[in-house]
């Protein structure tokens, strides 16, 4: 293991103020002299692959559990003057290095866990706290068992609150959780269904996520749930429990007189555990939820020493937390990355080097817009001398500034092109914001900035119907086909028809980012797309033309090869090209009858033809199953599995290479585990839809609108076109801006299918129109503004495809061009 002495070394240089990067992604390097990376291996991804990469790049000390890949080399070969840390177990070695950090603090330290709310409730606490305390919070979600870790090491002699989140998804990883963290409170969200796929039942994962107030004094939670007052007194009766009650008068704290307005929600607090001590309260939300996680963010901001009457006015004056990142196009062929989740220099770190990753290809100009940091504890000179390093090492071209602060330490950013504007609107206002063209733009303000007004200001489309693409959930996806497979096996991922309609180019970033080993398109002009958007990822063209063969040369991309006219074609054009051994992948029709080659009758003519030239060599060979999400069909894709596997010894048997056999699909990955192979292929899937049904998937897509007008129309009148659906009562239509122009079917006019409003099914009514739908909302409360979801996570793409008698692949390729794709992380 990472021994003491070398724990206590390391962490000593922290406390003394030196700069020491852990780093545990290598794709997010900034400054290789003084990072050590640990080298995790993980069901997703082995560290080990990228020592020697980061020692190329400067890196010199490694935290490592495996010998090196090259074989008799010694990692001390491979890297001669680098020192490596050699243990059993990488990431408990980060985890045990954490929890000795946490150790040299004698610090108040809330440690939030639950099923929902965690962050929201985290960065509450932080407005409720930062005012008077300097508070080390986790960085965005940094909850997991990696998260965690990095989020102690933010520890500094100047904390004093940390408030850190846990997150967990199996049995036995809160223990070590626990450990790092080592609460001295405890704050309980709550429990709910949330992860709930690993877990026997919801009493289970209560009892994982309590042994993280293991070592808490205090713990804070609501005791209106019976099954959490219940464990939580049976498990931890010698601690200081807050349980606060909307039902109990007698509970240490309660809660009563809740009101609602449209300004928020009033309500009344007696803290019957602090002489009866009573206080109204008030928020600018009216959800239950809010409630819910402001009432302990009050509790636990009380406990960590805020004044009560400071807390009142900071409650009524709760933010919004946006605990997302969101790319866009901008005007002027520029990419937006609008970062209002928080401000400090963690976050500001985080969002810089995921812009870092975005202009890394095609070295693209890179502008901050960033406004003052509040509320850090610091002194202007080391805040933003902190900050000036970052833009240093994150190679940002130019720095926007707006706020008095950041502008009386400008020389500070020297050389870096600095522009000072005492105000949003000044910047608004000024030249600059027009001139910007062909760069990434990242947005990293305080809201009382408002930077959603640049953000504004620079999108390309305004239209009110978009379609927002969760890549965090698409990587999640990811992660979760990748742990049906075997490590070795290799991952080719689909996005053609610009990846099922989500968008092409910023899926392709965040897979190649998460290293997968090919991306697949339909047609060239698709893989020229990324090409042109500095993708290096190999890519696949699943239907090439014979027109476009030049084109597939020209901008490296694999072709598939399906019949001897494609095949003879790919030979003459290579020829005169000069190429040689140019990779190809050969595809065998053994039941789907599209396209392929007959795996017996073509197959001797088909060798001969490959050995009599030298441009094209044959990468892998593969069929498409016809059937893998029916079992109806298992003995039909047996058969054609066999059939393939008889074409691929016969052609792999003429050659010395190995050539990578790849049959599953995403219905394959989940029905065939013991037929994948050298490689899967992901598709739909990877976009939130199981092909069998599964409900392990995250929802990845969501279309929403707004509402456009509401009329009041008595019973006998008629909607839309044609008068097809006529009111049998007096009832509410609402007109929303989307039609079949952006990619709502016909099909679902005249009550057929339905979208959300407000949690509640608002049926389409008339014919839907090229450009507008019309909506009944007579039964739901709702008013003009408020949004629709026309598909994500409270209304299936397949329940819509169900109604239009289609496939989810036609709903969710349907999407115009005209719907702006508001990317986002969380």
């Amino acid at each position: 293991m990472l021994t003491e002495t070398d724990i206590n070394a390391l962490l000593l240089r922290i406390a003394n103020g030196e700069p020491i990067y852990l780093l545990t992604d290598s794709r997010s390097l900034a400054i290789p002299e003084q990072t050590v990376f640990f080298a995790l291996t993980t069901a997703h991804g082995n560290g080990h692959r990228y020592v020697g990469r980061l020692y190329d790049r400067g890196v010199r000390q490694f935290v490592v559990s495996e010998d090196a890949p090259e074989g008799d080399v010694s990692w001390q070969q491979r890297c001669p003057d680098a020192h490596f840390y050699r243990v059993e177990n990488t990431l408990e070695a980060l985890q045990q290095a954490a929890a000795r950090h946490r150790n040299r603090f004698d610090i108040p330290v809330v440690g939030i866990t639950g099923s929902n709310g965690k962050t929201i409730l985290k960065e509450w606490l932080y407005q409720l706290v930062s005012p008077d305390k300097k508070v080390t919070r986790s960085p965005r979600s940094y909850n997991s068992q990696v998260g965690v870790p990095l989020s102690v090491m933010l520890l500094t002699a100047h904390t004093e609150v940390a408030v850190l989140e846990a997150g967990i998804s199996r049995v036995g990883e809160m223990a070590r959780l626990a450990h790092i963290i080592q609460p001295t409170i405890g704050v309980l969200t709550n429990i709910g269904t949330a992860h709930q796929e690993h877990f026997s039942s919801l009493e289970e994962k209560l009892d994982e996520k309590l042994h993280l107030f293991a070592s808490a004094e205090t713990i804070v939670y609501c005791a209106d749930d019976a099954m959490v007052e219940q464990h939580i007194r049976r498990q931890y009766a010698d601690r200081r429990l807050m349980g606060w009650s909307q039902h109990n008068p007698e509970a240490p704290i309660y809660i009563y007189g809740v009101s609602r307005s449209e300004q928020g929600t009033s309500f009344s607090c007696r803290l019957n555990y602090h002489d009866g001590l009573c206080r109204e309260l008030s928020i600018p939300f009216t959800d239950e939820a809010s409630l819910h996680n402001a009432v302990n963010a009050f509790i636990t901001a009380f406990l960590s020493g805020i004044d009560i009457d400071s807390l009142a006015v900071r409650l009524s004056q709760l933010e919004p937390v946006a605990m997302r990142l969101e790319v866009k196009e901008g005007q002027r062929r520029c990419t937006i990355i609008n970062d209002s989740y928080n401000s400090d220099v963690p976050s500001l770190d985080i969002a810089l080097d995921f812009m870092q990753r975005r202009t890394d290809a095609l070295r693209r100009h890179c502008t901050l817009v960033l406004s003052d940091i509040d509320q850090s504890g610091q002194h202007d000179e080391a805040l933003y001398g902190e900050v000036a390093a970052l833009i240093h090492r994150r190679h940002v071209d130019r720095l926007v500034t707006i706020g008095p602060h950041l502008a009386r330490c400008r020389h500070l950013f020297a050389p870096t092109e600095t522009h000072t504007f005492l105000h949003t609107n000044d910047f608004l206002v000024s030249p600059l914001l027009k001139e910007l063209h062909d760069e990434v733009i990242l947005l990293k303000g305080a809201r009382r900035f408002r930077f959603a007004q640049l953000a504004e200001q620079l999108a390309e489309k305004v239209h009110e119907t978009p379609l927002e693409v969760d890549l965090t959930a698409l990587v999640d996806n990811l992660n979760h086909y990748r742990s049906l497979l075997h490590p070795t096996t290799r991952l080719m991922c689909m996005i053609k028809a610009d990846a099922y309609g989500a968008g092409a180019i910023e899926v392709a970033k965040t897979l190649a980012e998460h290293h997968v080993d090919y991306l697949a398109v339909a047609v060239a002009d698709e893989g020229v797309a990324l090409r042109s958007q500095g993708i290096t990822t190999s890519v696949v063209v699943m239907n090439p033309e014979v027109a476009a063969l030049r084109t597939l040369f020209d901008h490296r991309l694999q072709p598939e090869v399906y019949s001897f006219r494609i095949l003879h074609a790919l030979i003459e054009e290579g020829r005169r090209e000069g190429i040689v051994n140019f990779p190809i992948h050969i595809k065998f029709d053994t039941g789907m009858h599209r396209l392929g080659f007959h795996p017996t009758e073509d197959l001797p003519r088909l060798i001969d033809t490959l050995h009599s030239q030298r441009v094209l060599l044959p990468s892998s060979v593969f069929t498409h199953f016809a059937g893998a999400d029916d079992d109806v069909f298992d003995d039909f894709s047996q058969q054609q599995y066999d059939c393939c596997m008889q074409a691929a010894d016969a052609l792999q048997a003429t050659y010395r290479h190995h050539i990578l056999r790849h049959v599953n699909n995403s219905a394959g990955i989940e029905h065939f585990p013991e037929r994948q192979l050298d490689m899967c292929r992901l598709g739909l899937g990877l976009y939130g839809v199981s092909p069998r049904g599964y409900h392990l998937l995250h929802n990845v897509t969501t279309l929403h609108t707004t509402i456009l007008q509401i009329r009041h129309l008595p019973a006998g009148e008629t909607v839309g076109y044609s008068r097809r659906t006529l009111l049998e009562r007096d009832s509410r239509v609402a007109a929303i801006p989307i039609g079949y122009a952006d990619g709502l079917s016909r099909k679902f006019g005249n009550r057929h299918a339905y979208c959300i409003v407000n949690g509640q099914q608002a049926p389409y009514i008339g014919n839907v129109c090229m450009d507008v739908s019309m909506i009944d909302v007579t039964d739901i409360d709702c008013k003009e503004g408020d949004s629709v979801e026309i598909f994500g996570p409270q209304l299936s793409i397949t329940k819509l495809s169900d109604v239009a008698q289609t496939i989810p692949y036609e709903v969710m390729t349907a999407v115009s061009n005209r719907v702006n794709r508001i990317y986002f992380r969380e």
